[in-house]
């Protein structure tokens, strides 16, 4: 198993403007498979992102690059993700989705270059908090489930960089601005009280 390393998950929680409040962990412990099913869901949304990218950007051929390499690993993961929920005896179905990433992609300037360069930061921040929510998690799960999260990490640590590295590249101007105000909306969608339960949702209500 391909582990990733301290050095790579500072550099994540760094980047994140909070970490999972210990209410959502304990939701979670009780929510297997909802948890699960709506996992399973964004690994399909976001092998599905990767590739509206690649449509988005045939004259780049870094983002084509990453963001196929990136998809083909959000299917794998959505294959092991499918094999666990039939293994546990949980039916997948597509459930209601959360408000996160509806309130990051509401704030995606329109016109180019803007778009491009917001869309990666929302894709870098979507990947990060799932690579959080899976370092929080994995303490707390069974034996199984804890390893599949664990195995998990590298590659979702990586690709928020390669978004973030992707945004800077196309971007105009330096990214923090952006990276920040989005920020801001990331830290309330997770601090605040939700009233739906999902793998991004916010505290409990």
């Amino acid at each position: 198993m391909e582990l990733v390393n301290q050095a790579d998950l500072d550099a994540l929680f760094e980047f994140l403007p909070c970490r999972t409040p210990e209410a959502w962990i304990q939701e979670a412990l009780k929510q297997e498979e909802i948890l699960l099913q709506n996992h399973c869901y964004l690994e399909q949304c976001a092998a599905r992102n990767a590739l509206q990218l690649m449509f988005r950007c045939p004259d780049k051929a870094d983002v084509l690059s990453k963001m196929s390499k990136l998809a083909r690993e959000e299917l794998r993961h959505f294959e092991k993700v499918h094999e666990l929920l039939t293994k546990r005896g949980y039916t997948y179905k597509i459930l209601k989705p959360s408000r996160y990433a509806g309130l990051l992609n509401a704030e995606i300037r329109k016109k180019e270059p803007g778009q491009l360069v917001d869309s990666l930061i929302v894709g870098a921040y979507i990947e990060a908090r799932s690579c959080e929510r899976f370092a929080s998690l994995a303490p707390h799960m069974d034996e199984e489930i804890s390893a599949f999260f664990r195995s998990l990490l590298k590659s979702e640590a990586r690709h928020f960089k390669d978004y973030l590295a992707l945004a800077q590249r196309y971007s105009e101007e330096p990214i923090e601005e952006r990276v920040a105000f989005f920020g801001a909306i990331e830290r309330d969608a997770i601090e605040t009280p939700d009233e739906l339960f999902r793998f991004h949702s916010g505290v409990p209500a």
